[in-house]
Protein backbone atom coordinates (compact mmCIF):
# COMPACT_ATOMS: atom_id res chain seq x y z
CA UNK A 1 0.00 0.00 0.00
CA UNK A 2 0.99 3.22 -1.00
CA UNK A 3 2.48 5.93 1.95
CA UNK A 4 -0.18 8.68 2.40
CA UNK A 5 1.66 12.14 2.46
CA UNK A 6 -0.16 15.53 3.25
CA UNK A 7 1.85 18.90 1.55
CA UNK A 8 0.66 22.30 3.11
CA UNK A 9 1.86 24.33 1.39
CA UNK A 10 -0.76 28.19 0.34
CA UNK A 11 1.65 28.30 -3.31
CA UNK A 12 0.23 26.72 -5.50
CA UNK A 13 2.83 26.23 -8.15
CA UNK A 14 5.28 24.55 -5.18
CA UNK A 15 2.40 22.84 -4.03
CA UNK A 16 2.10 21.28 -7.70
CA UNK A 17 5.74 20.31 -7.92
CA UNK A 18 5.77 18.60 -4.71
CA UNK A 19 2.59 16.46 -5.71
CA UNK A 20 4.16 15.31 -9.06
CA UNK A 21 7.21 14.73 -7.66
CA UNK A 22 5.92 12.41 -4.68
CA UNK A 23 3.39 10.99 -7.37
CA UNK A 24 6.15 9.71 -9.48
CA UNK A 25 8.01 8.74 -6.27
CA UNK A 26 5.06 6.51 -5.72
CA UNK A 27 3.28 7.93 -2.99
CA UNK A 28 -0.17 8.85 -2.22
CA UNK A 29 -0.28 12.68 -1.93
CA UNK A 30 -3.21 15.31 -0.86
CA UNK A 31 -2.33 18.76 -0.82
CA UNK A 32 -3.62 21.49 1.21
CA UNK A 33 -3.28 25.35 0.61
CA UNK A 34 -3.72 26.03 4.66
CA UNK A 35 -3.09 23.94 8.01
CA UNK A 36 -7.57 24.52 8.54
CA UNK A 37 -8.20 22.17 5.46
CA UNK A 38 -5.33 19.59 6.88
CA UNK A 39 -6.98 19.14 10.08
CA UNK A 40 -10.49 19.03 8.60
CA UNK A 41 -8.90 15.97 6.63
CA UNK A 42 -7.11 14.33 9.69
CA UNK A 43 -10.36 14.83 12.07
CA UNK A 44 -12.77 13.28 9.23
CA UNK A 45 -10.33 10.20 9.76
CA UNK A 46 -8.26 10.32 6.83
CA UNK A 47 -5.14 8.79 7.96
CA UNK A 48 -1.54 10.26 6.91
CA UNK A 49 2.35 8.47 7.08
CA UNK A 50 3.47 11.57 6.60
CA UNK A 51 2.93 15.73 6.49
CA UNK A 52 5.45 18.52 4.28
CA UNK A 53 4.85 21.71 6.28
CA UNK A 54 5.25 25.19 5.17
CA UNK A 55 5.75 28.18 7.88
CA UNK A 56 4.04 31.18 6.66
CA UNK A 57 0.52 30.39 5.71
CA UNK A 58 -2.72 32.29 5.44
CA UNK A 59 -4.52 31.64 8.79
CA UNK A 60 -3.04 28.88 11.28
CA UNK A 61 0.87 29.53 11.22
CA UNK A 62 3.15 26.06 10.03
CA UNK A 63 4.38 26.40 13.80
CA UNK A 64 0.94 26.85 15.53
CA UNK A 65 -0.24 23.45 13.19
CA UNK A 66 3.15 21.64 13.98
CA UNK A 67 2.08 22.82 17.83
CA UNK A 68 -1.52 21.04 17.30
CA UNK A 69 -0.07 17.99 15.64
CA UNK A 70 2.32 17.56 18.10
CA UNK A 71 0.36 17.82 21.21
CA UNK A 72 -2.52 15.75 20.03
CA UNK A 73 -2.57 11.89 20.77
CA UNK A 74 -4.11 10.95 17.56
CA UNK A 75 -1.36 12.87 15.54
CA UNK A 76 1.82 13.50 17.27
CA UNK A 77 3.64 10.52 16.14
CA UNK A 78 3.10 11.27 12.41
CA UNK A 79 6.51 12.59 11.10
CA UNK A 80 6.43 16.16 9.80
CA UNK A 81 8.83 17.84 7.29
CA UNK A 82 9.45 21.69 7.97
CA UNK A 83 9.55 23.00 4.43
CA UNK A 84 9.96 26.88 4.78
CA UNK A 85 11.96 29.53 3.41
CA UNK A 86 12.88 30.44 6.39
CA UNK A 87 16.50 28.61 6.60
CA UNK A 88 18.43 31.09 9.33
CA UNK A 89 19.10 28.61 12.51
CA UNK A 90 17.15 30.29 14.83
CA UNK A 91 13.93 29.35 12.85
CA UNK A 92 15.22 25.30 12.85
CA UNK A 93 16.03 25.41 16.11
CA UNK A 94 12.24 26.28 17.04
CA UNK A 95 11.01 23.56 14.63
CA UNK A 96 12.95 21.20 16.06
CA UNK A 97 12.05 21.93 19.75
CA UNK A 98 8.28 21.94 18.85
CA UNK A 99 8.60 18.66 17.33
CA UNK A 100 9.58 18.58 13.65
CA UNK A 101 11.26 15.70 12.78
CA UNK A 102 13.53 17.52 10.21
CA UNK A 103 13.58 20.47 8.10
CA UNK A 104 14.18 21.88 4.75
CA UNK A 105 15.18 25.11 3.74
CA UNK A 106 13.95 26.70 0.34
CA UNK A 107 14.87 26.03 -2.14
CA UNK A 108 15.54 22.33 -2.31
CA UNK A 109 15.38 19.62 -5.30
CA UNK A 110 12.76 17.19 -5.20
CA UNK A 111 15.11 14.30 -5.49
CA UNK A 112 16.59 16.00 -1.34
CA UNK A 113 13.22 15.84 -0.27
CA UNK A 114 11.64 12.21 -1.81
CA UNK A 115 15.28 11.40 0.30
CA UNK A 116 14.02 13.20 3.28
CA UNK A 117 10.43 11.85 3.21
CA UNK A 118 12.40 8.41 2.79
CA UNK A 119 14.30 8.50 5.78
CA UNK A 120 11.44 10.08 8.27
CA UNK A 121 8.75 7.23 7.53
CA UNK A 122 12.32 4.53 7.76
CA UNK A 123 12.89 6.01 11.58
CA UNK A 124 8.97 5.98 12.27
CA UNK A 125 8.35 2.07 10.85
CA UNK A 126 6.77 0.21 13.63
CA UNK A 127 9.05 -2.41 14.94
CA UNK A 128 8.30 -5.93 13.66
CA UNK A 129 7.94 -7.21 16.67
CA UNK A 130 6.17 -5.49 19.79
CA UNK A 131 8.91 -4.82 22.28
CA UNK A 132 8.49 -5.98 26.11
CA UNK A 133 8.80 -2.92 28.61
CA UNK A 134 12.27 -2.04 29.70
CA UNK A 135 13.04 -1.56 33.33
CA UNK A 136 15.87 -0.53 35.06
CA UNK A 137 15.64 -0.67 38.68
CA UNK A 138 12.21 1.38 39.39
CA UNK A 139 12.01 2.71 35.95
CA UNK A 140 9.95 1.31 33.41
CA UNK A 141 9.19 2.41 29.98
CA UNK A 142 6.57 0.48 27.77
CA UNK A 143 6.71 0.86 24.45
CA UNK A 144 3.31 -0.31 23.58
CA UNK A 145 1.52 1.93 25.77
CA UNK A 146 4.04 4.91 25.65
CA UNK A 147 4.22 4.88 28.99
CA UNK A 148 6.27 5.31 31.90
CA UNK A 149 6.23 4.04 35.38
CA UNK A 150 8.69 4.74 38.54
CA UNK A 151 8.06 2.90 41.25
CA UNK A 152 4.99 1.40 39.58
CA UNK A 153 3.42 5.09 39.77
CA UNK A 154 2.84 6.98 36.12
CA UNK A 155 5.29 9.81 34.83
CA UNK A 156 4.00 12.13 32.28
CA UNK A 157 6.53 12.85 29.99
CA UNK A 158 6.88 15.50 26.57
CA UNK A 159 7.76 12.94 23.50
CA UNK A 160 11.20 14.64 23.52
CA UNK A 161 11.56 13.23 27.09
CA UNK A 162 9.81 10.06 26.29
CA UNK A 163 12.07 9.63 23.71
CA UNK A 164 15.30 10.90 25.60
CA UNK A 165 14.64 8.19 28.51
CA UNK A 166 14.24 5.35 25.90
CA UNK A 167 17.10 5.87 24.05
CA UNK A 168 18.97 6.18 27.20
CA UNK A 169 17.41 2.71 29.26
CA UNK A 170 17.48 0.69 26.37
CA UNK A 171 21.83 1.46 26.42
CA UNK A 172 21.83 1.44 30.34
CA UNK A 173 25.28 1.31 31.97
CA UNK A 174 26.30 2.44 28.46
CA UNK A 175 27.34 6.25 28.13
CA UNK A 176 25.06 7.71 25.62
CA UNK A 177 27.19 10.37 23.48
CA UNK A 178 25.59 13.90 23.40
CA UNK A 179 25.57 14.10 19.50
CA UNK A 180 23.88 10.40 19.19
CA UNK A 181 21.24 11.91 21.41
CA UNK A 182 20.91 15.18 19.68
CA UNK A 183 20.88 12.97 16.52
CA UNK A 184 18.04 10.42 17.48
CA UNK A 185 15.72 12.54 19.19
CA UNK A 186 15.95 16.01 17.33
CA UNK A 187 17.22 14.67 13.80
CA UNK A 188 20.07 13.86 12.17
CA UNK A 189 20.61 17.52 10.83
CA UNK A 190 19.77 19.19 14.18
CA UNK A 191 21.99 22.22 14.54
CA UNK A 192 20.27 24.01 17.65
CA UNK A 193 22.31 24.89 21.13
CA UNK A 194 23.03 21.27 22.57
CA UNK A 195 21.92 23.57 26.16
CA UNK A 196 18.53 22.34 25.18
CA UNK A 197 19.90 18.98 25.54
CA UNK A 198 20.81 19.73 28.77
CA UNK A 199 17.52 21.37 29.47
CA UNK A 200 15.51 18.29 28.81
CA UNK A 201 17.85 15.94 30.90
CA UNK A 202 17.28 18.53 33.39
CA UNK A 203 13.64 18.02 33.14
CA UNK A 204 13.89 14.84 33.21
CA UNK A 205 15.28 13.88 36.15
CA UNK A 206 12.97 16.37 37.88
CA UNK A 207 9.96 14.60 36.87
CA UNK A 208 10.86 11.03 37.68
CA UNK A 209 11.71 12.31 40.89
CA UNK A 210 15.30 14.11 42.43
CA UNK A 211 16.67 10.92 44.07
CA UNK A 212 15.71 8.69 41.37
CA UNK A 213 16.52 10.77 38.39
CA UNK A 214 19.23 12.18 40.01
CA UNK A 215 20.63 8.35 40.81
CA UNK A 216 20.07 7.10 37.52
CA UNK A 217 20.51 9.43 34.69
CA UNK A 218 24.19 10.52 35.55
CA UNK A 219 25.87 13.05 33.51
CA UNK A 220 29.82 12.09 32.08
CA UNK A 221 31.72 15.30 31.03
CA UNK A 222 32.44 15.86 27.68
CA UNK A 223 31.20 12.89 26.38
CA UNK A 224 27.54 12.31 27.44
CA UNK A 225 24.67 10.61 29.49
CA UNK A 226 24.50 7.37 30.97
CA UNK A 227 21.41 5.53 32.70
CA UNK A 228 23.09 3.57 35.49
CA UNK A 229 21.52 0.33 36.85
CA UNK A 230 21.19 0.24 41.03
Amino acid sequence: MKKKIFVVEDDESIRGLYELALDDAQYDVKGFSCAEDMFDALYSGEECDLVILDVMLPGMSGIEALRRLKGNGGTADIPVIIASAKGDEQAKVEGLDIGADDYLAKPFGMKELVARIKANLRKHAPAAATLAPITVGDVMICDKEHEVYVANKPVQLTLKEYNLLHMLMENADDVVKREDLLSKVWGYDYFGETRTLDMHIKSLRRKLGEETGGKYIVTVRGVGYKFARP
